[in-house]
């Protein structure tokens, strides 16, 4: 028998309840209005609905009696990234199994989907927060047409997930589902990719050894296996209920995934006005956000989501910040390790019970919300199984023990007693440090900071040797009004090998470091940013720099007021960099979720 909700759990829903009741209502209200008053397909003009399904051939006729629901389909599909290359004929096949449920299927619009694993350390990195901003804006623009009953969402990496959602809760009135398409196989060992990536930092293996071992990690269709913010992003939308149960980390191509994607589009089909309707924005909720944050802490997810929780939170109406995610994360235990907080990667993960296991663990302990609307019929708790196929039929059942001790524990024996997240504060402002992915003897460090203005300078000292000593290396000017708050994934080798070197080593930013975050302790998202005079404009090489997870704690103890900041860089040109200035110049902080459209539209 499941134990009460913790109590931590409930203060801080309650807290984000009470903290939300004005911009939670004026939500709600606003999707009450857009469904009475909104233009739907029933009213629209005849020659809209000629426009509207001239192109739709064989379901032209079932369009224009409207026999039943019409699904708008939003994908994200494009071959450049391997996890949505699967997409190419998920339309085409969605259009087929809504026709055995009679229903219809139109692709409603597509949105950009950037590859940040391209992009890192690389200009078009600057794009890669704000592409979420474009993405719910162009997912705005496909809902525009009003010609939908429900909403199917083909999405998966970085910002895409997120921006999916923002823009879809905006046509909360309507049902709406993600739909997956899983991990690639299991490439070569995360231990082997890590050791050639630094040996790479060190000038000790080739460009071409470093290319054929980064080829064995990325090498086929799917999501990239290690535990990141794509990846996270698949347990969030388990979390919130979103997803078919247990669809997140099936593989391309399989069987299984395919009757999954199935049954999705059968379970839109469902949910219209006339059957089971459950519309997003009343699905999105409070528990939903805080449900998102505990499976974030239990399993040591991507660091990149506590910009994308407080935003997505947001756009319906709910305000979650670092302080609820740090509270819960003293009372949530860690019980997943994934590479790169562990060995094993997405898909060992999933052969040990995955996200079938988390959440029963999670609900036996009181640690998660069970009462929450989901997209499925069973409720909460039908997540807590785990899909299979018997014969030709999708089945679930109980995925039984963790399948590996290493890599899956319950919550009533976990890896360590809470959370993968902690925030750290003081003179320095307010950040974010995974200290699921850092050894605990690590996690307080005082030194001497070494100021930089990008990753690159920090590299090119590194390689000159100016950086072996115990250093906290600040990289600043790094913020979402300052460039668009890049990863800055191309330190994790070089601090990485600092550290080896015995070095006590740290890093400090109001840049992001994303879901590849290593074994470096880092403070990141640091708000204020230094754009604007925030204190880390006003730190100088030397000064003494205290990062500590322990006791939350982000310091130095210069005398920043007696200072002037350090003068501002001017925004780089090039790679259509420029063309993002109204999303810089509009952005707010990262702890309200970097966003120039939530910050214009008042919300």
């Amino acid at each position: 028998m499941s134990k009460p909700l913790n109590d931590t759990v409930h203060r801080v829903t309650q807290r984000v309840i009470e903290n939300s009741r004005k911009s939670r209502g004026d939500y709600l209200e606003l999707m009450e209005r857009e469904a009475g008053n909104q233009v739907n397909r029933h009213s629209l003009s005849c020659s809209n609905l000629a426009h509207a399904f001239a192109g739709a051939e064989e379901d032209q006729e079932a369009i224009r009696a409207a026999r039943g629901p019409n699904l708008g389909v939003v994908t994200a599909y494009n071959d450049m990234l391997s996890a949505h290359q699967p997409y190419y004929r998920y339309p085409e096949r969605m259009k087929i199994w809504a026709r055995e449920v009679g229903a219809t299927v139109q692709v409603a619009g597509g949105t950009p989907a950037m590859c940040d694993g391209v992009t890192q350390g690389q200009d078009g990195m600057e794009l890669s927060l704000f592409s979420r901003d474009a993405i719910a804006l162009s997912t705005v623009v496909a809902l525009s047409h009003a010609m939908f009953d429900g909403i199917a969402l083909l999405g998966i990496c970085d910002k895409i997930v997120p921006g999916l959602l923002m823009g879809a809760l905006r046509f909360g009135h309507l049902p709406a589902i993600f739909v997956p398409s899983g991990p690639m196989g299991t490439g070569i060992s995360n231990k082997e990719k890590q050791r050639v990536r630094q040996l790479y930092a060190e000038g000790k293996a080739s460009r071409e050894e470093l290319l054929a071992s980064e080829m064995g990690s990325y090498h086929s269709p799917g999501t990239c296996t290690f535990y990141g913010t794509a990846n996270s992003n698949q347990m969030m939308m388990e979390m919130m209920g979103l997803h078919v149960p247990g669809a997140a980390f099936v593989p391309p191509g399989a069987k299984l995934r395919q009757e999954l994607s199935r049954k999705a589009t059968h379970r839109l089909a469902e949910m219209g006005k006339d059957g089971d309707f459950r519309p997003l924005g009343r699905v999105v909720d409070e528990k939903a956000i805080v449900n998102a944050a505990i499976g974030l802490l239990a399993t040591g997810g991507s660091t990149n989501h506590a910009i994308h929780i407080p935003a997505m939170a947001r756009a319906a109406g709910i305000a979650f910040d670092w302080t609820d995610l740090a509270e819960l994360s003293s009372a949530v235990p860690l019980v997943a390790r994934v590479y790169p907080n562990g060995s094993g990667d997405v898909n060992h993960f999933h052969d040990a019970g995955g996200m079938g296991y988390v959440i029963g663990t999670l609900l036996d302990e009181g640690l998660a919300h069970a009462d929450i609307l989901t997209i499925w019929g069973g409720g909460f708790e039908a997540y807590s199984r785990e899909p299979g196929m018997d014969g030709e039929a999708l089945t679930w059942r109980d995925p039984g023990p963790s399948g590996d001790a290493e890599m899956l524990r319950p919550a009533s024996d976990p890896f360590q007693p809470d959370g993968g997240m902690r925030l750290v504060e003081g003179n320095l402002g307010r950040a974010c440090f995974k200290s699921s992915a850092v050894d605990r003897e690590r996690w307080t460090i005082e030194a001497p900071c070494r100021v930089f203005e990008d990753q690159h300078s920090v590299n090119e000292a590194f390689r000159r040797g100016e950086l072996d000593r115990d250093v906290v290396v600040v990289v600043r000017f790094q913020g979402p009004r300052a460039n668009g708050m890049p990863e800055l994934h191309k330190l994790t080798p070089a601090l990485g090998v600092l550290q080896d070197r015995g070095y006590r080593v740290a890093l400090v930013t109001d840049g992001r470091m994303s879901g590849a975050s290593g074994k470096v302790p880092a403070a990141i998202h640091c708000t204020p940013e230094a754009l604007g005079g925030g204190p880390l404009s006003k730190l100088r090489d030397g000064d003494m720099v205290r990062l500590c997870a322990v006791t939350g704690t982000l310091s130095t103890d210069a005398d920043l007021d007696a200072r002037e900041a350090a003068s501002e860089p001017a925004p780089d040109t090039g790679m259509g960099r420029e063309l993002f200035a109204m999303f810089r110049l509009g952005a707010d902080g990262a702890e309200r979720g970097a966003s120039a459209m939530l910050a214009m539209a008042g919300l």
